[in-house]
């Protein structure tokens, strides 16, 4: 069943946080994930959750997700947005 990742994240640097958006393609790809919103606009619908911007990320399984999150293409990646951006990053399983 197709997983999810769901990231949430506060950009302070961003031409920092540009060198880890040029990076993270190619790991997802490598992880056999693909992007299925990357920043776009948010509309707000219940509660007071206000993010800033938010990436949702489908891998073909949860397993597929923490192993995306925990290869070496990824943390490579990760190192790149360290400082520019507050991140908080979930993972979930679809709906069969």
């Amino acid at each position: 069943m197709p997983a999810y990742i769901v990231v949430e994240t506060d950009i302070h640097d961003p031409e920092q946080y540009k060198l880890y958006q040029q990076a993270t393609p190619a790991a997802v790809a490598a992880g056999g994930g693909r992007f299925i919103a990357r920043g776009g606009e948010l509309a707000v619908l219940e509660g007071d959750w206000q993010p800033k911007r938010l990436v949702l990320l489908e891998f073909p399984d949860l397993e597929a997700a923490k192993r995306f999150y925990e290869s070496s293409e990824y943390q490579e990646a990760k190192v790149l947005r360290e400082g520019a951006a507050g991140f908080n990053m979930v993972a979930v399983e679809g709906v069969a």
